[in-house]
């Protein structure tokens, strides 16, 4: 029995009746339905007069005949296991990093039957959760275990987006993985899928134990310290003062391994400089996006949750500034990894029901920047605004604040409105204007300005901004062979994921890890 395929079926947020508009879409009798299944389904929003739901929808009938003029074969979405190779295995992979790229390479690599070691500099999730907790209360940071290391990585605490621009195969094997160890299943047919914070945590948690029963090792606060190649091969990593013989090590560091990326280009690893974006997290009152995206019908409509954005802008200066990582029904979450610096995030639970909706508003950034064309030039570049955020925020990890409207008359903020800063720790009001120079100051103005003339409120003049959002993207990019995927001068080390240059977000960075486990396991026999 073939399954076909309806490629777009509109129907109104309203209406409860999906098998009847599938019928009707169709031109058949509900007798000659037997199964359907939603594939991916999306929100229209055009109109505000009247919403819909936009599903792609596969369907298996009793006479397929009658309606093959109209829609098409489902295509074969199945991700297939990688085929193995002819040398034989020294010693066992190695993963450094245990967030999305090193958590799904462990996974396959796993499951392939080639036991991973995988080493993690911070604390698995559930300490973690609590070293977290402990920051955002008491101010009081862990360097080694905290938003940014860890179990899960750093998406752990940002809400579990799952959104990518990629089209790729893999896509599916990552969120059947996340549903089958605890995600909920609307992940699966989502336009922009989210786990939730909340859920993520335990979902990390049962990943590692599956990898675990397939002969996997994890281990926790074990930090690379040194890799050590001979002949431009990968020999020997020293964790925790111990060291391991290798053949094939995938980075998988996350973007804020900054002692990491210092030592790989002393030691010869081939590194250069990327650019990232720069700015603030804007936080508005839920309630008032949820109108301008919903309209008055619909604002408060329980089957449409808490409403998102997704804005951008080319600004007059050539610079472009957008809008990135968007919470709704979220909070604003102090994010460092570094002493003495101050680093902002946003994070929503699965229900997204805080007062706050929260995005980042960012501005791209590159060499001339900088002002170096140093390898790591844009890595200093990022350590050196959060330093003048964590002054401008007084001290204790506070945040520095202020209201939407006094940026753009660059005054100094000295009274709050209707929007309470969510930044856990506290905040500071005061004048970000002095924050970054003065070309990323205009074109992060002139895009507040022109994205409230795209998005009714998104300028409103008692928002807020946070100081300061860096950690975009990784801002270097570890070379690696495109065929092979492997460092393009020391053979063995894979660099994957975010921190190494080749992803954004938790699902790009789980395709990178997935193909880097496939070259390790194309080489290898078992």
């Amino acid at each position: 029995m073939k399954l076909l395929r309806i490629p777009s079926l509109r129907v109104k947020v309203e209406e409860n009746k999906l098998d009847k508009k599938i019928c009707q879409y169709l031109k058949i009798n509900p007798k000659e339905l037997i199964h359907c299944k939603i594939v991916r389904c999306s929100l229209d929003a055009r109109n505000k007069s009247q919403l819909y739901f936009v599903y792609v929808i596969d369907v298996s009938l009793r006479n397929e005949e009658v309606v093959l003029k109209r829609v098409k074969k489902a295509p074969k979405e199945t991700y297939q296991l990688p085929n193995y190779g002819e040398k034989l295995l020294n010693h066992r992979p190695v993963i450094i990093g245990f967030g999305p790229s090193g958590m799904f390479a462990g996974l396959l690599l796993s499951q392939m039957g080639f036991r991973p070691i995988i080493f993690e500099r911070g604390d698995e999730v559930s300490r973690r959760k609590e070293a977290v907790k402990h920051f955002w209360e008491n101010g009081q940071l862990n360097v080694e275990s905290n938003i940014q290391f860890g179990e899960g990585g750093a998406g752990t605490f940002s809400d579990g987006k799952l959104t990518t621009r990629i089209k790729d195969i893999r896509i599916q094997y990552i969120l059947k993985t996340f549903v089958d160890h605890g995600a909920k299943s609307n992940i699966l047919t989502d336009y922009n899928p989210h786990i939730g914070t909340d859920y993520l945590v335990d979902v990390v948690k049962n990943i590692r134990e599956t990898i675990i029963d397939n002969g996997g090792e994890i281990h926790f606060n074990a930090k690379l310290q040194d890799i050590i190649a001979d002949n431009d091969k990968i020999k020997k990593i020293k964790i925790n003062d111990k060291v391991v013989e290798v053949d094939d090590v995938i980075l998988a560091i996350g973007n804020s391994s900054r002692d990491t990326f210092k030592m790989l280009y002393e030691k010869g690893v081939e590194i250069k400089q990327k650019p990232f974006a720069v700015g603030f997290r804007i936080e508005h009152p839920q309630i008032m996006i949820n109108k301008a995206q919903y309209g008055k019908k619909y604002w408060n409509y329980p089957k449409l949750g808490a409403a998102e954005y997704k804005l951008t802008y080319h600004a007059t200066n050539g610079k472009s500034v957008y809008t990135f990582c968007m919470c709704p029904g979220g909070v604003v979450v102090p994010s460092t990894n570094e002493y003495n610096t101050v680093v902002v995030n946003g994070m929503s639970e699965y229900k997204r029901d805080k007062e706050n909706a929260n995005s980042a508003l960012v501005c791209t950034v590159n060499h001339k920047d900088f002002k170096s064309d140093h390898p790591l030039g844009g890595m200093y570049f990022q350590q050196d605004l959060e330093r003048k955020a964590f002054i401008l925020g007084g001290s204790n990890y506070d945040a520095p604040v202020q209201l939407v409207r006094d940026f753009i008359d660059n005054v100094p903020t000295t009274k709050l409105g209707r929007v309470k800063p969510s930044y856990t720790i506290g905040y500071k009001l005061c004048h970000l204007n002095t924050l970054f120079d003065e070309k990323i100051t205009k074109a992060l103005k002139e895009g507040i300005i022109a994205m409230g003339q795209k998005l009714r409120g998104f300028s409103y003049d008692e928002a807020i901004l946070t100081g300061v959002e860096t950690r975009t993207s990784s801002p270097i990019r570890i070379l690696r062979d495109k065929e092979t995927l492997e460092s393009a001068n020391i053979k063995g080390i894979y660099p994957s994921g975010e921190g190494a240059g080749y992803s954004g977000g938790i699902t790009s960075s789980a395709i990178d890890g997935l193909k880097v486990a496939e070259k390790i396991i194309n080489k290898y026999k078992l």
